[in-house]
């Protein structure tokens, strides 16, 4: 009886973009021949052969792919044997991966964002010569209040206003 059918490129997965060609070859480690083969697509019937060529895949070729490897014994075909190869989930992408990309430049984004953040917060904090403005920096306290008499000075820097 047949057994160990593999499919190559081997399972799990495959994935590759829209226009590559692909080639898969279903083969057994045991059986006798003759040894037929079937190719499932998502558990529908597709091709028969051992080399199964989808030339330049769309993404219309995504999908689970399986091989039914079979054979018979005996002269009249009585007994019937077949090996079932692991599914190869076959994922095909436009060009550039766009939802990878888009999923990346999201995060990248949001990183983006709280660093600048992160940024804008130190500086508040670490502004010399004004005010404290971040309420939560331990080494800021605000200056106490002057006594009777004492001259409060403080840093002042002119701006320009346009027009």
């Amino acid at each position: 009886p047949v057994a160990n059918a593999t499919i190559t490129p081997g399972p799990p997965a495959l994935q590759v973009r829209a226009g590559d060609p692909v080639s898969l070859r279903c083969s057994v480690q045991v059986g006798s021949a003759p040894v037929t083969f079937t190719w499932l697509r998502d558990g529908q019937e597709v091709a028969r052969g051992p080399l199964l060529e989808l030339g330049a895949v769309g993404v219309g070729h995504s999908g689970t792919y399986q091989c039914v490897a079979t054979n018979q014994l005996g002269q009249d075909g009585h007994r019937v044997f077949q090996a079932l190869s692991r599914e190869l989930a076959l994922e095909v992408t436009t060009w550039g991966h766009v939802t990878a990309v888009a999923a990346g430049v999201g995060g990248s984004l949001l990183s983006l964002v709280l660093l600048v953040g992160a940024i804008v917060a130190w500086h508040r904090c670490h502004r010399r010569g004004g005010p404290p403005r971040c309420p939560h920096c331990p080494h800021r306290t605000p200056p106490a209040s002057p006594e009777v008499g004492e001259v409060l000075y403080s840093h002042v820097v002119p701006t320009k206003r346009a027009g």
